[in-house]
């Protein structure tokens, strides 16, 4: 069981594994779960909660009964829920004399390298403390633009960024089932390919924000990045010890990867604001370990600044890399196609011949 070989543990917990259908929080699976943690804590393993529940216990303690929120009244639940769940914690977890922290992400924390930097150390002081690091979307501050929208990747972001050694996402299902009719349940997933996509239901729960293309894309993060993922049902008391003792889950394997922890981030980023199209020839290129150049580019898609993480589209729109630009998309447009040494005349200004240098891509 790979969890038992774990130091570094991420449990993502789904609205419904907290809330009831009438959004009342369910406090003896709480207490359970709590208890789970104590026990492996004093195995000597770091825990990091990345916790769903503040908009639904935000309605339940206002009488909101509207499921269908705007993204303005969304916020001002969360904000009234995030601290009603925080003292919730904060109450349950002393009780068993473990200290938390609460961290609130988004996702210019994240997909920025500094503060994705600054937030490792922020965990790493936590765990020195002996603390356990409750997490959840900055949703008071989040624009429909600029959004995780769903936990599932969040805690897979967290995840990469803490090297831990396994997300354990729990849900309202077993995991990955095969098909609607069988219900059997995949128990390994090694490759994310069109078969896995093909397996996905998209119906959501009540509560959540998330469904299992969301704990897909997070589980192609964790693989990226040497985590392993469980999709597993954290409806059952003593969810974890439950967990560990039947193996009923989908665990999704990391691949072999001899990537830096910059690289890792580089590839593990949940999106993009554009992408650079580019002919055959600069995609062989690239393939041999090239880095980028202004001729091989034909087209430029998005609005965004130097050093934004950008996906690399090849003539038929399969991406083919992630890099960090060394130009913004208004200078791109202007020199794609062109020779480097054409770059200064254009430009006006001397600068990089390499629109995304080798040591800053990583080829999908």
């Amino acid at each position: 069981m790979y969890i038992n070989k774990a130091k570094i543990i991420v449990v993502k917990i789904g609205s419904s594994n907290l809330v009831d259908g009438k959004g009342k929080l369910k406090e003896k699976w709480l207490k359970s779960f709590v208890k789970d943690i104590k026990n492996f804590k004093k195995k000597g393993k770091y825990f990091v909660i990345v916790s769903s529940g503040a908009i639904a216990l935000g309605q339940n303690y206002l009488k909101v009964k509207k499921k269908k929120l705007k993204i303005e009244m969304s916020q001002a639940l969360a904000s009234i829920g995030q601290i009603y769940l925080t003292n919730i914690y904060r109450k349950m977890f002393d009780k068993n004399k473990i200290k938390i922290g609460q961290i609130l992400i988004s996702p210019d924390d994240t997909e920025q390298r500094r503060r994705a930097i600054n937030i490792k150390r922020t965990f790493e002081n936590l765990f020195k403390l002996g603390a356990i690091p409750i997490v959840n979307e900055n949703d008071t501050t989040a624009t429909s633009e600029i959004k995780y929208g769903d936990n599932d990747r969040l805690a897979a972001r967290v995840a990469q960024i803490i090297s831990a050694n396994v997300l354990i996402n729990f849900s309202d299902v077993d995991g990955l089932y095969n098909s609607k009719k069988n219900k059997k349940i995949i128990k390994e997933v090694k490759n994310i390919n069109d078969e896995i996509y093909s397996f996905v239901d998209y119906k959501k729960n009540s509560y959540g924000s998330g469904g299992m293309s969301t704990k897909l894309e997070a589980a192609r993060i964790c693989m990226s990045s040497g985590c392993y993922m469980a999709i597993a049902n954290g409806k059952h008391i003593n969810p974890l010890a439950k967990l560990i003792n039947s193996n009923v889950c989908t665990w999704f394997l990391p691949k072999v990867s001899s990537l830096d922890a910059r690289k890792k981030w580089i590839v593990s980023s949940i999106g993009s604001n554009g992408k650079i199209y580019i002919d055959y020839g600069a995609a062989k290129a690239l393939e041999n370990g090239k880095s980028l150049l202004p001729a091989g580019i034909t087209k430029v898609e998005g609005n965004f600044l130097k050093g934004e993480n950008i996906l690399i589209v090849d003539d038929a729109g399969k991406s083919v890399a992630r890099g960090l630009t060394s130009f913004s998309s208004n200078e791109i447009k202007k020199i794609k196609g062109l020779k480097s040494e054409e770059i200064e005349n254009i430009l006006g200004y001397s600068s990089k011949s390499e629109i995304i240098h080798r040591d800053d891509m990583v080829k999908l």
